[in-house]
Protein backbone atom coordinates (compact mmCIF):
# COMPACT_ATOMS: atom_id res chain seq x y z
CA UNK A 1 0.00 0.00 0.00
CA UNK A 2 1.17 3.38 -1.10
CA UNK A 3 0.86 6.34 1.55
CA UNK A 4 3.35 7.20 2.13
CA UNK A 5 -4.77 34.69 -0.36
CA UNK A 6 -4.98 38.54 -0.54
CA UNK A 7 -4.65 38.77 3.14
CA UNK A 8 -1.56 38.82 4.89
CA UNK A 9 -1.51 36.70 7.82
CA UNK A 10 0.68 36.62 10.82
CA UNK A 11 3.05 33.88 12.33
CA UNK A 12 0.38 32.86 15.07
CA UNK A 13 -0.59 30.56 11.98
CA UNK A 14 1.11 26.79 11.89
CA UNK A 15 1.45 25.02 8.77
CA UNK A 16 0.30 21.58 9.32
CA UNK A 17 1.59 20.62 5.80
CA UNK A 18 4.63 18.97 5.14
CA UNK A 19 5.31 19.89 1.65
CA UNK A 20 8.12 21.67 0.33
CA UNK A 21 6.28 25.30 -0.07
CA UNK A 22 6.77 24.58 4.21
CA UNK A 23 9.99 26.39 3.54
CA UNK A 24 8.97 29.49 2.09
CA UNK A 25 6.85 30.32 5.32
CA UNK A 26 9.92 32.55 6.47
CA UNK A 27 8.34 35.10 5.19
CA UNK A 28 5.14 36.68 4.37
CA UNK A 29 2.59 33.89 4.01
CA UNK A 30 -0.89 34.69 2.33
CA UNK A 31 -3.33 32.07 2.85
CA UNK A 32 -6.21 32.53 1.44
CA UNK A 33 -8.04 29.47 3.35
CA UNK A 34 -8.45 31.11 6.99
CA UNK A 35 -10.31 33.78 8.95
CA UNK A 36 -9.40 36.96 7.64
CA UNK A 37 -8.33 35.81 4.33
CA UNK A 38 -9.96 35.68 1.13
CA UNK A 39 -11.89 32.56 1.35
CA UNK A 40 -10.80 30.09 -1.55
CA UNK A 41 -13.03 28.61 -3.77
CA UNK A 42 -13.18 24.79 -2.56
CA UNK A 43 -16.67 24.68 -3.79
CA UNK A 44 -15.82 25.09 -7.53
CA UNK A 45 -14.61 22.85 -9.74
CA UNK A 46 -10.88 23.45 -11.51
CA UNK A 47 -8.68 22.52 -14.12
CA UNK A 48 -5.80 21.90 -11.33
CA UNK A 49 -7.88 18.85 -10.17
CA UNK A 50 -7.02 14.89 -10.71
CA UNK A 51 -9.49 12.28 -12.47
CA UNK A 52 -11.44 10.59 -10.46
CA UNK A 53 -8.89 7.23 -10.75
CA UNK A 54 -5.78 9.13 -9.76
CA UNK A 55 -4.78 8.09 -6.51
CA UNK A 56 -2.96 10.85 -4.63
CA UNK A 57 -1.48 11.72 -0.93
CA UNK A 58 -0.89 14.47 1.09
CA UNK A 59 -0.75 15.56 4.61
CA UNK A 60 -3.19 17.96 7.11
CA UNK A 61 -5.62 17.88 9.41
CA UNK A 62 -8.51 16.32 9.36
CA UNK A 63 -11.45 18.26 11.59
CA UNK A 64 -14.88 17.42 12.19
CA UNK A 65 -17.06 20.11 14.25
CA UNK A 66 -20.62 18.10 15.77
CA UNK A 67 -23.19 17.89 13.71
CA UNK A 68 -20.96 18.60 10.48
CA UNK A 69 -19.06 16.66 8.13
CA UNK A 70 -15.55 15.97 8.09
CA UNK A 71 -12.95 18.13 6.23
CA UNK A 72 -9.64 17.80 5.40
CA UNK A 73 -7.27 20.92 5.60
CA UNK A 74 -4.21 21.29 3.73
CA UNK A 75 -3.60 24.66 4.46
CA UNK A 76 -2.55 26.43 7.45
CA UNK A 77 -4.08 26.20 11.03
CA UNK A 78 -4.90 28.68 13.74
CA UNK A 79 -3.48 28.14 16.64
CA UNK A 80 -6.22 27.87 19.15
CA UNK A 81 -7.77 25.28 21.07
CA UNK A 82 -9.70 23.61 18.87
CA UNK A 83 -7.57 25.03 16.12
CA UNK A 84 -9.90 26.35 13.17
CA UNK A 85 -9.38 25.69 9.24
CA UNK A 86 -11.40 26.04 6.56
CA UNK A 87 -10.89 22.52 4.23
CA UNK A 88 -12.42 20.56 1.41
CA UNK A 89 -14.91 17.50 2.26
CA UNK A 90 -13.46 14.18 3.05
CA UNK A 91 -15.31 10.94 2.36
CA UNK A 92 -14.86 7.71 3.81
CA UNK A 93 -13.49 9.07 6.60
CA UNK A 94 -14.29 6.86 10.39
CA UNK A 95 -12.95 8.47 13.40
CA UNK A 96 -13.40 4.75 15.15
CA UNK A 97 -10.61 3.43 12.40
CA UNK A 98 -8.02 6.88 12.97
CA UNK A 99 -6.06 6.96 15.43
CA UNK A 100 -4.42 9.81 18.02
CA UNK A 101 -7.24 12.02 17.32
CA UNK A 102 -8.38 14.96 19.88
CA UNK A 103 -11.82 16.02 20.87
CA UNK A 104 -12.84 19.69 22.41
CA UNK A 105 -15.50 21.90 22.26
CA UNK A 106 -17.82 19.67 20.27
CA UNK A 107 -14.94 19.23 17.67
CA UNK A 108 -12.56 16.25 17.00
CA UNK A 109 -9.53 16.52 14.54
CA UNK A 110 -6.16 14.91 14.32
CA UNK A 111 -3.48 15.56 11.95
CA UNK A 112 -2.71 12.38 8.76
CA UNK A 113 -1.02 11.56 5.75
CA UNK A 114 -3.81 10.27 3.56
CA UNK A 115 -4.37 9.04 0.27
CA UNK A 116 -7.18 8.99 -2.01
CA UNK A 117 -8.79 10.45 -5.04
CA UNK A 118 -9.33 14.42 -5.77
CA UNK A 119 -12.44 15.60 -7.85
CA UNK A 120 -11.83 19.32 -7.49
CA UNK A 121 -14.12 19.67 -4.49
CA UNK A 122 -13.56 16.75 -2.43
CA UNK A 123 -11.12 14.28 -1.07
CA UNK A 124 -12.26 10.31 -1.23
CA UNK A 125 -10.16 8.63 1.26
CA UNK A 126 -9.14 5.06 -0.22
CA UNK A 127 -6.74 3.74 1.96
CA UNK A 128 -6.25 4.33 6.20
CA UNK A 129 -5.12 6.86 7.35
CA UNK A 130 -1.53 7.28 8.77
CA UNK A 131 -0.98 9.62 12.05
CA UNK A 132 1.81 12.26 11.27
CA UNK A 133 3.52 11.07 14.19
CA UNK A 134 3.73 7.85 12.19
CA UNK A 135 4.47 8.41 9.11
CA UNK A 136 7.81 8.53 7.96
CA UNK A 137 8.08 9.44 4.19
CA UNK A 138 11.44 9.59 2.54
CA UNK A 139 12.89 13.04 2.42
CA UNK A 140 13.68 14.75 -0.95
CA UNK A 141 15.16 18.38 -0.78
CA UNK A 142 13.34 20.81 -3.51
CA UNK A 143 16.01 21.54 -5.43
CA UNK A 144 15.00 25.06 -6.57
CA UNK A 145 15.30 25.46 -2.48
CA UNK A 146 19.32 25.22 -3.18
CA UNK A 147 21.10 28.66 -3.22
CA UNK A 148 23.18 27.09 -6.33
CA UNK A 149 20.04 26.87 -8.01
CA UNK A 150 18.64 30.33 -6.67
CA UNK A 151 16.26 32.31 -9.28
CA UNK A 152 16.98 35.62 -11.03
CA UNK A 153 13.91 37.54 -10.83
CA UNK A 154 14.28 40.19 -8.09
CA UNK A 155 12.15 39.99 -4.54
CA UNK A 156 10.13 43.06 -5.16
CA UNK A 157 8.96 41.94 -8.69
CA UNK A 158 7.47 38.43 -7.05
CA UNK A 159 6.16 40.16 -4.17
CA UNK A 160 4.09 42.25 -7.43
CA UNK A 161 3.18 39.01 -8.81
CA UNK A 162 2.25 37.65 -5.18
CA UNK A 163 -0.31 40.44 -5.13
CA UNK A 164 -1.96 40.20 -8.80
CA UNK A 165 -2.89 36.77 -7.65
CA UNK A 166 -6.09 36.11 -6.91
CA UNK A 167 -8.07 32.59 -5.80
CA UNK A 168 -10.31 33.15 -9.46
CA UNK A 169 -7.28 32.16 -11.34
CA UNK A 170 -5.71 29.85 -8.62
CA UNK A 171 -8.97 27.70 -7.34
CA UNK A 172 -8.27 26.07 -3.95
CA UNK A 173 -5.37 27.98 -3.27
CA UNK A 174 -3.45 27.56 -0.41
CA UNK A 175 0.02 30.00 0.23
CA UNK A 176 2.29 31.91 -1.28
CA UNK A 177 5.60 32.59 -0.40
CA UNK A 178 8.57 33.81 -2.01
CA UNK A 179 12.01 32.17 -1.56
CA UNK A 180 15.73 31.91 -3.66
CA UNK A 181 14.91 33.76 -5.78
CA UNK A 182 11.04 32.30 -6.62
CA UNK A 183 7.81 32.64 -6.21
CA UNK A 184 6.12 29.45 -4.54
CA UNK A 185 2.38 29.29 -5.19
CA UNK A 186 0.72 25.78 -3.17
CA UNK A 187 -2.88 24.48 -4.77
CA UNK A 188 -4.47 21.14 -3.31
CA UNK A 189 -3.33 19.78 -6.91
CA UNK A 190 -2.48 20.98 -10.05
CA UNK A 191 -2.43 18.57 -13.24
CA UNK A 192 0.37 20.91 -14.77
CA UNK A 193 -2.39 23.30 -16.26
CA UNK A 194 -1.82 26.31 -13.62
CA UNK A 195 2.27 25.92 -13.94
CA UNK A 196 1.65 26.03 -17.74
CA UNK A 197 -0.46 29.57 -17.20
CA UNK A 198 1.92 31.06 -15.47
CA UNK A 199 4.69 30.21 -16.98
CA UNK A 200 3.58 31.99 -20.22
CA UNK A 201 2.15 34.81 -18.00
CA UNK A 202 5.32 35.57 -16.31
CA UNK A 203 8.13 33.28 -17.65
CA UNK A 204 9.37 30.29 -16.77
CA UNK A 205 11.41 29.40 -14.04
CA UNK A 206 9.83 32.87 -11.83
CA UNK A 207 6.13 30.93 -10.12
CA UNK A 208 6.28 27.95 -8.87
CA UNK A 209 3.18 25.80 -8.59
CA UNK A 210 3.05 23.24 -5.83
CA UNK A 211 0.54 20.59 -5.52
CA UNK A 212 -0.30 19.79 -1.33
CA UNK A 213 -2.00 16.26 -3.02
CA UNK A 214 0.45 14.35 -4.95
CA UNK A 215 1.01 11.30 -6.79
CA UNK A 216 0.88 8.17 -5.25
CA UNK A 217 4.39 6.60 -5.83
Amino acid sequence: MGMSKRSALTLSLIAVVVVGVAACSTGTINDPALPGGTPSETSAPHTGSASDSDELMGQGMVMQQEGEEPSLCLGAVMESYPPQCLGSPIVGWDWEAAEQEESAAGSTWGTYAVQGTWDGTTFTLTQPAIPLSLYDPMYEPDPLLDEANAGQTPESELVRISDELVPADFPNLLSTGVMNGYLFVTVIHDDGSLQEKVDATYGEGVVVVQSALTPVG
